[in-house]
């Protein structure tokens, strides 16, 4: 569209603004009922930052477009609203744009050829829905960017509580593990373990799997050098706790800690001796 013809439109948009957003509500489903809620929970106007997107829709400024949509999908990703309503909305708004973009060319249609009129409404058509594509587009790839990393940062802050290491004497402290350990999890026990020897000052760390009862091939050589590491600082690793199924596959592998560290058969049993040698 030239831009006479976009600086028209959008007069005559906002000429009709609250037609027009009567219009869009109508034309919004469920969305309509929900508009206040998401104001007062997210801070989020619909209808002010419906208006933002259509301007830049209309005018043709996909800079300013993107970055938009970038920030609405932070926004909404923040505050937990749900992709299905932000796809009604913008369907909503889309379908309201076209009725407008239409009744504005019925108002000038005398003024034009019919190749004219059909040249126009092409170019009107390929502008409107390229636009709010690419608006959809950046706005969803925002959405999931920040949700994908607020997921990480939630499980690391979770794996990180999930790896207490216990004093139980100024030199030495118990690291007591359950569930599955997987790649991920035993990088942030490695992380864990290595800087709390370093903070904590600790001579000796009792490690207790007895609540694990299994681990893959590659988290037990994974674990090898963790041990490894603990001796390269000094400390000593004391290993309790060992299940019979780990053990069976560490036979099978060929695979000891004995290097590294000593092995106890029970995190109580260690205890006990621990306190009457100390």
């Amino acid at each position: 569209m030239e831009k006479l013809q976009q600086k028209q439109i959008m007069d005559f948009i906002e000429y009709n603004r609250e037609e027009f957003q009567t219009k869009l509500l109508s034309e919004a489903g469920d969305v309509a009922g929900k508009i206040n809620d998401i104001l007062q929970s997210g801070n989020i106007d619909l209808l002010k930052n419906a208006e933002k997107m259509i301007k830049f829709v209309v005018e043709n400024r996909d800079n300013e477009l993107v970055s938009f949509a970038q920030q609405e999908g932070v926004a909404w990703a923040r505050h937990a609203l749900t992709l299905t309503l932000k796809l009604e909305w913008v369907h909503a708004i889309r379908r309201t744009i076209w009725h407008y973009m239409y009744e504005f060319d019925l108002r000038n249609t005398n003024e034009r050829s019919i190749s004219d009129y059909r040249e126009t409404i092409f170019q009107m058509e390929q502008q409107v829905n390229d636009g709010i594509d690419k608006f959809l587009n950046s706005f969803f790839i925002s959405y999931s960017t920040y949700k994908d990393e607020l997921i990480s940062t939630q499980r690391k802050m979770v794996e990180h509580l999930s790896v207490p290491i216990i004093p139980i004497s100024p030199f030495v402290a118990v690291l007591p593990l359950i569930g599955v350990i997987d790649v991920y999890r035993i990088d942030t026990i490695e992380e864990k373990v290595l800087t709390e020897i370093s903070n904590m000052k600790i001579r000796t760390l009792i490690i207790d799997l007895s609540g694990i009862t299994d681990m893959d091939i590659e988290v037990i050589h994974h674990f090898q050098k963790v041990l490894s590491g603990v001796s390269l600082m000094g400390c000593e690793a004391v290993i309790t706790g060992l299940r019979a199924e780990l053990v069976r596959k560490m036979i099978h592998l060929d695979i000891s800690f004995d290097q590294y560290a000593s092995t106890k058969g029970t995190l109580q049993q260690t205890l006990t001796t621990y306190f009457k040698t100390n």
